[in-house]
C-alpha cells in the first residue's frame, strides 16, 4: 500500500500565478533562487545538533592501528577511534589517493564511507571506479547520483508548488539510470527541453561545489523529528529501525535524507551527467526523475554517450514503489544488495 502525503494539490494554473522576480530565472515550473524551506534548514540543524551530540560522546580519544593497502603500497597508520576516517588516513598516503577513491572498504569485504568515523583497528583499502573490480565503486556512485539528484529536485521548483521527496532504488547498473522518486504539486506535468537541461545543470553545479556525503547514524526518534514534515519518510523509518536498529542518514551540503549508503567521498566525482527523463507513476502518484553520469575522468564519446541518454530515456522499471514485493517495501534504499567486493 503506497503512503499519500497529506496536503492540497496545487492546480497546473498555479504555476502561473506568482509574478517573476527581475533577477530570478525560471522555466514554466522552476526557480533558480528558491530560498531554502524551513524543513530543510530544521533538518540540517538537527543533523548538526546530533553530529555534535555523537562527537561529544566519543569521551577519551584511543588509538587504533589502521594497516592501509594501496597503490603506493602498504602503510600502518596509528589513528584515533571513532574520530579518524579513512578519508584522514588518505591524506597520509597520497593526494591522489585523497581525489580519486571513491569508497574505503574494511577487512577486505565491508565498503566504508570516506567521511566514517573507524571504529577498531582495520585493514584498510580505497576504491575507485578504475579498479580491475569496479563493482562496489560503480553501486556507491550510482546510489550518491540519485543522493545528489534528490537535493536538485527538492530545490528545482518555484516555492508554490509542493515536493515531497520518497524514495530512490538501491543501485541497479544494468537499468541504465540512477533514479528518484518523488511527489511534484503538479497534475498532468511534461517537463520541457529547457526544464530537462536545467536539471542537468543544477548537478554539475553540485558536482563543481565537491561537498562532502556527510553520514549519521540515528535512532527512530531522531529521525522521526528530522522529516516529521515527509509523511513518506515516517512511513519508511519504522521498517527501517524495525529491521536495523538504527537509521542511516546523509547531509549533502544542507540536503538530508535517508538511505543506508555507503555514499561517494565528494560530489566532485562525477563528471558528465544528464537527467534524461521524468515518468509519471500513475498508481503512485510520483515522478520518477532519471539520470545517466560518468565518473570524472572516464571520456566517452558523443554517439557513445548520446546511447546511454536515450536509454536512460526509457522508463526504469527498476523497483516502483506500488510493484517492489514486501521484502523490499517501504524503503528501497535498505534492500539487500549482493555483496561483491574488490580483492
Amino acid at each position: 500500500m503506497t503512503v499519500r502525503p497529506s496536503f492540497h494539490v496545487i492546480s497546473r494554473a498555479g504555476r502561473w500565478v506568482l509574478t517573476k522576480p527581475k533577477n530570478e530565472v525560471t522555466s514554466r515550473s522552476f526557480s533558480l533562487t528558491v530560498p531554502l524551506s524551513n524543513a530543510t534548514l530544521r533538518r540540517s540543524l538537527l543533523f548538526d545538533a546530533e553530529k555534535k551530540k555523537q562527537r561529544q560522546a566519543v569521551g577519551r580519544i584511543e588509538k587504533i592501528e589502521v594497516d592501509v593497502v594501496s597503490d603506493f603500497g602498504n602503510e600502518l597508520l596509528i589513528m584515533n577511534k571513532d574520530l579518524s576516517t579513512p578519508h584522514d588516513c588518505a591524506k597520509h598516503i597520497s593526494k591522489f589517493v585523497v581525489q580519486t577513491a571513491v569508497v574505503a572498504l574494511i577487512n577486505s569485504n565491508q565498503p566504508w564511507d570516506m567521511h566514517r568515523p573507524l571504529t577498531e583497528a582495520c585493514r584498510l583499502q580505497f576504491l575507485k571506479t578504475t579498479d580491475k573490480n569496479p563493482w562496489v565503486a560503480n553501486n556507491v556512485f550510482w546510489r550518491s547520483c540519485s543522493f545528489m539528484l534528490g537535493a536538485v529536485v527538492s530545490k528545482a521548483f518555484r516555492d508554490d508548488i509542493s515536493v515531497v521527496l520518497h524514495s530512490f532504488p538501491s543501485p541497479n547498473i544494468q537499468s541504465g539510470s540512477f533514479v528518484l522518486d518523488a511527489y511534484i504539486g503538479l497534475e498532468s506535468w511534461n517537463p520541457s527541453p529547457e526544464e530537462m537541461r536545467q536539471l542537468s545543470k543544477e548537478m554539475v553545479k553540485l558536482s563543481e561545489k565537491e561537498l562532502i556525503f556527510e553520514r549519521l547514524s540515528v535512532t527512530k526518534e531522531v529521525a522521526e523529528d528530522m522529516f516529521s514534515d515527509n509523511p513518506y519518510k515516517l512511513g519508511h523509518i519504522s521498517k527501517i529501525y524495525g529491521n536495523h536498529n538504527e537509521v542511516v542518514i546523509y547531509r549533502l551540503g544542507d540536503h538530508v535524507d535517508i538511505s543506508r549508503g555507503p555514499m561517494m567521498s565528494h560530489t566532485g566525482l562525477i563528471g558528465r551527467c544528464t537527467i534524461a527523463s521524468v515518468h509519471y507513476l500513475k498508481e503512485d502518484q510520483l515522478y520518477r526523475f532519471q539520470g545517466v553520469a560518468l565518473p570524472k575522468g572516464h571520456k566517452l564519446n558523443h554517439y557513445a554517450y548520446g546511447i546511454l541518454e536515450k536509454r536512460a530515456m526509457l522508463l526504469n522499471s527498476h523497483m516502483i514503489p506500488s510493484e517492489a514485493s514486501l521484502s523490499y517495501e517501504p524503503t528501497p534504499e535498505y534492500a539487500t544488495e549482493a555483496k561483491e567486493v574488490s580483492n
